[in-house]
């Protein structure tokens, strides 16, 4: 299975709904690296790599998040893997 990168930006009430956490749970369910974080304007980035199939489960679920989360927007850009982490982690 070939291994790939997304860097994605959510949108919508995505922050101070457990986000982050839910989605650092769910990247490492199902083993894919990287990070997440909060930006100034209210919006959620990430960068998932790992099994193409994991990847495009955890853009998938960022369409909707968590229970509390009301998504409006997801951009997503697929980048080449560069296997440059080693765990998933919440960044500030």
């Amino acid at each position: 299975m070939p291994r790939v990168r997304a860097h994605v930006v959510v949108k919508g009430r995505v922050q101070g709904v457990y986000f982050r956490a839910e989605t650092q749970y769910e990247a490492r369910q199902l083993g894919v690296n990287g990070w997440v974080k909060n930006l100034r304007d209210r919006s959620v980035e990430a960068v998932f790599e790992g099994e193409e199939d994991s990847v495009k489960s955890m853009v998938k679920w960022c369409n909707h998040g968590p229970a509390r989360a009301i998504v409006t927007d997801v951009s997503i850009d697929w980048q080449e893997y560069k296997g440059e982490f080693d765990r998933f982690s919440i960044t500030y």
